[in-house]
């Protein structure tokens, strides 16, 4: 299984600051925006390691692969990797980020 960010999930990558914008979908959110003046889309800002892992949830790579490139990418820094991946998956999983892409048979 492969994670992917859902269509309301954008990753936003500047010079300085990584961040994940959610549009304000259901319909207190949209309230919040018409009548409170809210902003459309809510902001999460992403540290680096953070980042690293949500810019490869696009449905191509496993879990094993995306651990695999952060610790290439941040080597001992990411430690212990599997652990906070995991964890950081599970948050995004409930917080509904993430739709799963089924492993094509080879």
């Amino acid at each position: 299984m492969k994670p992917m960010l859902k269509d309301h999930i954008r990753f936003v990558s500047e010079e300085d600051q990584s961040r994940v914008e959610i549009e304000r979908k259901n319909w207190l959110e949209r309230l919040s925006v018409k009548w409170m003046k809210q902003p459309p889309t809510r902001n999460i800002h992403l540290d680096p390691l953070g980042a690293a892992v949500i810019r490869q949830c696009e449905g191509t790579r496993t879990v094993q692969q995306i651990a695999d490139r952060v610790y290439e990418e941040f080597g001992e820094e990411a430690e212990p990797l599997l652990p906070r991946l995991v964890k950081f998956i599970e948050i995004m999983e409930l917080n509904d980020w993430l739709s799963w892409k089924k492993d094509e048979p080879s």
